[in-house]
């Protein structure tokens, strides 16, 4: 039945990688079932027959589908099916469209979409990775035009030593996460965490990613040569060179005028009757103009500034090369809450606030991994007035949660543990004003916030993005902190983050083929000069180190640690004791099943009374040491001593004193404090005490 079925089999980092073409998924375009160990993604690309029209652009779509029953779990949802893609959906859809997409055809303007199907998943085998290189069969073997493949690797390191595609367990101990997609030639895209990690090492494990792709590259390419299909031909959607070049002569210094300011206000508004000119004067000659207009100025635009960066080494605003825009901070912008902190770089401005809860509002994830809750959340808007656009707001893009979750890994390797500051943080990051880099901007802008709320943070944190400008003789130059039309009509946006210490991450967009290793390490030299400036000359001048204490409006915390078979006294029957004590101290109590417990409050007092009341409740007294209490009771035989709440021992007769006792009442009163030693507990668990034996001690 299958008669075109084929399996192809490569051993990748010590484990099985099968791909099977020709059974499932036969009206794609090109697909295939790729198996990594025991994950499994069907990956399909499809393509319309004919472009789209009245785009100026490739109309892809990555979508990578995460299903539950991958992991043997029905979501948990009211429907009990899948939603949304939740966020790491959104991130990894993400991270394999950025190295797919430079590969198109430029004027290819067919709809082309990809679906990556997860369908099973091994903890040990990255069904990220598996994704991209299924994504890469899928599209290197159909007949959509292509210009792959590509592979891809993810790093760990752990000591000194790399390790490809590590395991579970050997990702716990990694102070990396490197993903890297290359072709045979280039390094295509690069997505990194680290716990600062040197510019040195993270240049090495991307070129060893490299090294281990070329060699999955070489069984990519026997597939691709055996049951690979030829590319459709399709209507080019390039612009009349006549028309571009006859329009780019007639308005060529006009709109270097235009360009040529740090304001984009002041160039939008003088490039808006250049505009109209071109109409009046064309639109005769060519009836199509007013449809293609956008991508002339586009074009024209484009030539201009890649010839001033590339030849005259000359910036729209004016910079050098290598150097900065002007910037700015500041903190405690916002007088109600937890922590705030303004970064201007340019005309790029973002406002991050942070706000303290207690553990229980960290994030419960229900995704296909191990983590089940993020207590650091990270979220990022970008309103229509950033950018001068007049539009309603909404809910966040694949835009906005991709930069919320760079700032977030950016942040995360230098947060302190929740043992040492027990909150739930979040920090919201509004960029009210954009004209590039804003994603680094929410880093720098977030380290302020976070100073400024009283977090413990190791160090600070500061993001700048490296532009690239290539020319077709191979010649290339680099560009610090690149505004929106250096990363518009640029090469590359690459973005570091990290302290002085090293790097904690990296993001790269690009709209050429790929970085030869010379380029990559000139734009890490680059930002850590960038990087290392910020945080000396703008975040510790505006705050020289975190608050000795969290403000004043935000929740006190304090936390302790019980033995776990203390938590049901501590709850009580129903939750009886543990909602008298929250109530009694107006505190918000959270406990964890290994016996952390978190105490919020507003007030530190009321959260130290709860844990007095906590601390009484399990308290165990050691045999053989001396406490202090409080008679409570007498009676003929010795007298009852509590040495803690609700924790009452005998003291018998015999041993209330060093000399031989008639009476109890000749010794001890009921309300005497007196010191007593612990002498055990008998069959039915009753404490035993002793005066004596703590007289004698003294």
């Amino acid at each position: 039945m299958f008669e075109n079925y084929k399996v192809f089999n490569y051993e990748y980092a010590g484990r099985p990688l099968k791909v099977e073409v020709g059974k499932v998924a036969g009206l794609a375009n090109g697909s295939c079932m790729i198996s990594y160990g025991e994950t499994v993604i069907l990956a399909c690309a499809t393509a319309s027959p004919k472009p789209r029209d009245g785009i100026d652009f490739l109309p892809l779509s990555v979508d990578y589908d995460e299903k539950l029953y991958a992991v043997g779990r029905i979501p948990g949802s009211f429907t009990r099916r899948e939603g949304r893609p939740g966020e790491k959906a959104i991130l990894t859809s993400r991270v394999i469209d950025r190295p797919i997409r430079p590969l198109f055809p430029k004027d290819l303007r067919n709809d082309v979409a990809l679906t990556l199907t997860v369908m099973s998943v091994d903890p040990d085998c990255s069904p990220e990775i598996t994704a991209m290189i299924g994504a890469s069969i899928a599209l290197s073997i159909s007949d959509i035009p292509w210009n792959g493949p590509i592979g891809g690797a993810f790093v760990g390191m752990i000591g000194d030593r790399f390790i490809i595609n590590p395991t579970a367990e050997e990702r716990k101990e990694s102070v990396l996460e490197l993903t890297v997609a290359a072709s045979e030639k280039k390094v295509v895209m690069i997505e990194a965490g680290a716990k600062e990690v040197s510019d040195d090492d993270m240049y090495n494990a991307i070129m060893f990613a490299h090294e281990e792709i070329k060699k999955l590259l070489v069984f990519i390419n026997e597939i691709i040569a055996e049951v690979g299909k030829p590319k459709f031909d399709y209507p080019s959607c390039e612009l009349d060179h006549d028309m571009f070049d006859k329009i780019f002569d007639y308005c060529e210094k006009a709109v270097m005028e235009a360009l040529d300011t740090d304001d984009k206000t002041v160039r939008d508004a003088k490039m808006q009757p250049i505009q109209d000119d071109i109409l009046e004067k064309f639109s005769e000659e060519y009836p199509d103009l007013p449809i293609v207009l956008p991508e002339l100025i586009y074009k024209i635009q484009k030539k201009i500034v890649r010839r001033w960066l590339l030849v005259d080494k000359k910036r729209v605003d004016g910079r050098r090369m290598d150097q900065i825009r002007p910037l700015a901070s500041e903190v405690a912008v916002l007088p109600r809450t937890h922590g705030s902190g303004l970064f201007t770089r340019g005309q790029t401005q973002v406002l991050s606030v942070v706000t303290l809860g207690p553990m229980s509002d960290a994030q419960q994830l229900d995704g296909l991994d191990d983590e089940k809750e993020k207590r650091y959340m990270h979220h990022y808007n970008m309103p229509g007035y950033s950018t001068g656009e007049a539009k309603s707001l909404r809910t966040p893009g694949r835009r906005e949660i991709g930069h919320g979750a760079l700032a977030e890994r950016s942040l995360i390797p230098v947060l302190p543990s929740k043992e040492e500051f027990p909150y739930a943080i979040r920090v919201v990051s509004e960029v009210v004003s954009s004209n590039g880099s804003t994603s680094q901007g929410s880093v720098c802008g977030s380290t302020l916030a976070l100073m400024d709320a009283g977090v413990p943070i190791k160090a600070p944190v500061a993001g700048i993005s490296c532009g690239l400008i290539t020319a077709e003789d191979g010649s290339w130059d680099t560009m610090i902190d690149i505004q929106g039309l250096e990363d518009f009509y640029g090469d590359m946006d690459f973005k570091v983050a990290g302290t002085h210490k090293g790097i904690t991450s990296i993001q790269m967009d690009l709209k050429i083929d790929g970085l030869t290793p010379e380029i990559i390490k000139n734009a890490l030299e680059t930002t850590h000069k960038g990087r290392d400036y910020i945080i000396d000359e703008v975040i510790l001048k505006a705050i020289p180190e975190p608050r000795a204490d969290v403000g004043k409006y935000a929740p006190k915390m304090i936390s302790m640690k019980i033995n776990p078979d203390k938590i049901r006294e501590v709850i009580g029957k129903g939750g009886e004791v543990i909602q008298k004590i929250t109530a009694e101290t107006n505190t918000k109590i959270d406990i964890e099943e290994d016996g952390s417990i978190f105490i919020l409050a507003v007030n530190k007092e009321d959260a130290y009374v709860a844990k007095g009341i906590i601390d009484a409740i399990v308290f165990e007294p050691v045999e053989g040491c001396c406490y202090t209490g409080t008679v409570t009771r007498i009676i003929p035989i010795g007298a009852f001593v509590e040495i803690a709440p609700g924790k009452e021992g005998l003291v018998h007769i015999s041993k209330l004193d060093t000399k031989r006792v008639e009476n109890v009442e000749d010794v001890v009163s009921v309300g005497d404090k007196v010191t007593v030693k612990f002498l055990g507990t008998d069959e039915k668990g009753r404490i035993n005490l002793s005066r004596k034996d703590a007289l004698k001690e003294e």
